[in-house]
């Protein structure tokens, strides 16, 4: 027989233990192997091969478990300090929004009224209010985009799951 009929089959015959073959070179390998003592032969050693792998312990290092769940648990308690000062965030956001909302009609007459003393068009105070109502969105936007900024420089297997 040629050597290509021997690549192949030795090739098969690893790639069936490894990741499955057609049945039709199944059925190619098999009869191959009926008539090739020596492949038949590599096909028996890869299989007692696997076997043994299977079979053999081996041993880790003492300490690893113990040193594995130290590490999950630290990286937990370093999300969970994170995750306060998001909290954070928000809450004054929120806070600042209610105030916003409840004084709106007060600092509208403050503006229309500095508006009206020192002569300024109106589309300016009124543009003026506008930037007062939307400086916390403005800073929440900011902050969030720094986070990401900065997780973006993290190694992947530092960032959170999300």
């Amino acid at each position: 027989m040629n050597q290509g009929r021997h690549a192949r089959a030795e090739q098969l015959i690893a790639q069936e233990r490894v990741e499955g073959i057609s049945q039709a070179e199944r059925e190619w390998l098999a009869a191959h192997l009926q008539e090739c003592a020596a492949c038949t032969d590599l096909a028996r050693q890869t299989d007692q091969a696997l076997r043994s792998m299977r079979a053999a312990a081996i041993p880790f290092p003492s300490g690893l478990a113990s040193r594995t769940q130290f590490r999950v648990r630290l990286r937990a308690q370093e999300l969970r300090e994170r995750e306060p000062k998001r909290r954070a965030l928000w809450l004054t956001c929120a806070v600042s929004w209610i105030f916003g909302v409840a004084s709106a009609p007060y600092v509208w007459s403050l503006f229309q009224w500095f508006g009206q003393h020192t002569g300024a068009p109106k589309l300016v105070w009124e543009l003026a209010f506008g930037l007062w109502w939307t400086l916390p969105a403005l800073f929440v936007v900011a902050v969030l985009l720094m986070e990401r900024v900065r997780l973006d420089d993290e190694p992947a297997w530092m960032r959170p799951d999300r």
